[in-house]
């Protein structure tokens, strides 16, 4: 019986920690904010020269990483068209 309540025991302790993982697990808009965030701090000169080479590239990294999930997670919200209006009314008409 022992044994019984030993394993019974492991499996709450190993799906707590599941859902403990789940609930704190990192998102695409947590990561998209974090490039925002890396590019506002950036602009406004909170990083030292020497530190650019490591930022820029963990930036470019993530960047690469949204970009190639964007496709996907346009098809799925329906977000192409809206991001196509917005584009080509953000941009000025040359006339």
């Amino acid at each position: 019986m022992s044994e019984n309540t030993q394993a019974e025991s492991i499996e709450q302790t190993v799906e707590a920690q599941a859902e403990a993982a789940a609930a704190v697990g990192l998102n695409i808009g947590d990561l998209a904010g974090l490039r925002q965030i890396i590019a506002v701090a950036a602009q406004r000169g909170a990083f030292r020269a020497e530190e650019m080479e490591v930022i820029g590239r963990v930036y470019n990294k993530l960047n690469a990483f949204l970009n190639s999930l964007a496709p996907a997670t346009a098809e799925e919200t329906g977000e192409d068209a809206v991001n196509e209006n917005t584009t080509s009314d953000e941009t000025p008409s040359e006339e």
